[in-house]
């Protein structure tokens, strides 16, 4: 099994990793009025990891967070109707 080390990790991956921190603190609460933001978050923080998983050729990875970022935009659609 090969382990990969990022051996330059920018400052993009820890801004991904602090919008998906904020978003799941965010959903957490459990204030309904709130979701829409919690959501918002995660969406921001998608569009970051899909971009560092293209660019790191993870499919797998960059798959996944299509997967979540389609989500995301039907939560946030559901809660703003």
């Amino acid at each position: 099994m090969k382990i990969r080390y990022y051996k330059k990790i920018d400052g993009w991956r820890w801004v991904g990793f602090l919008l998906a921190m904020l978003g799941a603190f965010t959903l957490s609460n459990a204030n309904v009025e709130t979701q829409w933001l919690g959501w918002s978050f995660g969406l921001a923080s998608g569009l970051i990891w899909i971009y560092m998983g293209y660019k790191d050729g993870d499919l797998p990875r960059t798959l996944m967070e299509v997967m979540w970022f389609a989500i995301g935009i039907r939560a946030v659609w559901n809660w703003l109707q």
